[in-house]
């Protein structure tokens, strides 16, 4: 039997806090068949990230000169700050049968997921806006009033969740990967990437 494949675009998604960060990292290391999509932001690098594998961070003027190439798949402001996905770091890679992940906020999620109707969208819920609170507080990467300003965004990005084809609730890290390796594995049989070819 001969199987081809063509690659998956896993769009992963949620508030700030929610642990996406966490699962997509997991996910990363334990499946190779998934690279990673790394966006561009004008945002300030954070102490722990690393240019070219979190971000590619770039200037305002950068950012507008790809915005007038048509560079990007989806690109929106988010938190006073501008991000974008590269066309060139999802589509060569799925033409080869590469799988892609985007990590990306609900804005652009949606806007990927409106031009890219075979994407698998997951939404990562909170067990709760406390725990949620709680996280944003201890990762110590935003100063109070950026906290509540995420914070504020998330109701609307939860009233949003019913857009996503899979949720899933990130109470408990080890159950919520095995949901998002459970969703991962079925949609790589899914008809539409799968097509093995029977021999007579």
């Amino acid at each position: 039997m001969k199987e081809i494949r063509k690659g998956m675009l896993l769009v992963i998604s949620g508030p700030s806090g929610a642990g996406k960060g966490t699962l997509v990292a997991k996910l990363l290391d334990q499946d190779p068949s998934f690279a990673f999509s790394v966006s561009v932001t004008t945002r300030g690098r954070r102490e722990n990230e690393i240019e070219d594998v979190h971000y590619h961070f770039i200037s305002e003027a950068e950012y507008d000169k790809l915005l007038s190439e048509d560079a990007f798949l989806e690109h929106a402001s988010v938190h006073g700050h501008r991000y974008g996905t590269l066309k060139s770091e999802v589509y060569e890679r799925i033409d080869r049968g590469q799988n892609v992940l985007l990590d990306i906020d609900p804005q652009g999620a949606r806007a990927v997921m409106e031009k890219e109707k075979n994407c698998v969208s997951v939404f990562i819920l909170p067990p709760s806006y406390h725990d949620l609170k709680v996280r944003l507080h201890t990762r110590n990467t935003e100063n109070e009033e950026e906290i509540q300003r995420r914070l504020n965004n998330a109701r609307g990005e939860i009233a949003q969740m019913g857009k996503y084809r899979y949720l899933v609730v990130n109470d408990e890290l080890e159950t919520a990967y095995e949901q998002l390796v459970s969703i991962v594995r079925a949609e790589k049989q899914n008809s539409v990437r799968y097509f093995p070819e029977i021999e007579e």
